[in-house]
């Protein structure tokens, strides 16, 4: 499935430079501990604007649940419908959540609750993204 482009801004830069060195990564406020995604330009629980960095995560994950999509309007993935849109949870933090197509998993045979791994697939213009694998 070939994906949109990204182009990464200031504030997203770092996520997307790890994802094309294969690794995953969350944006963490050092003064409080706390995981957080998106990237904001502060802390959302304490406010903190000085003490974000990016922390690697363990790549792993369970689906919390999922959808299938039918009729796309992007006209990239229009080819490959119906696909899989699944939420991730984190292990490393479950209050942060990830979308995945679940790349080599059928429509309607996604595993709710099932473990899953991350992988990265290009985009459009070259930029790796995070997809999540299902596994046993």
């Amino acid at each position: 499935m070939v994906k949109q482009g990204v182009v990464p801004d200031e504030l997203t830069q770092g996520f997307w430079d790890a994802a094309n060195e294969g690794r995953l990564v969350m944006q963490n406020c050092s003064a409080c501990s706390r995981l957080q995604n998106p990237p904001t330009p502060t802390c959302a629980q304490c406010k903190s604007a000085d003490n974000l960095e990016w922390k690697e995560m363990s790549g792993k994950g369970k689906i919390y649940n999922y959808g299938v999509v039918y009729d796309c309007p992007v006209r990239l993935l229009q080819e490959d419908q119906p696909f899989n849109l699944a939420v991730i949870m984190l292990d490393d933090d479950p209050a942060i959540q990830m979308y995945s197509h679940l790349p080599g998993t059928k429509p309607d045979e996604v595993p709710v609750g099932g473990a899953v791994e991350v992988i990265f697939e290009a985009t459009a213009n070259g930029q790796m993204v995070p997809e999540w694998r299902v596994v046993s």
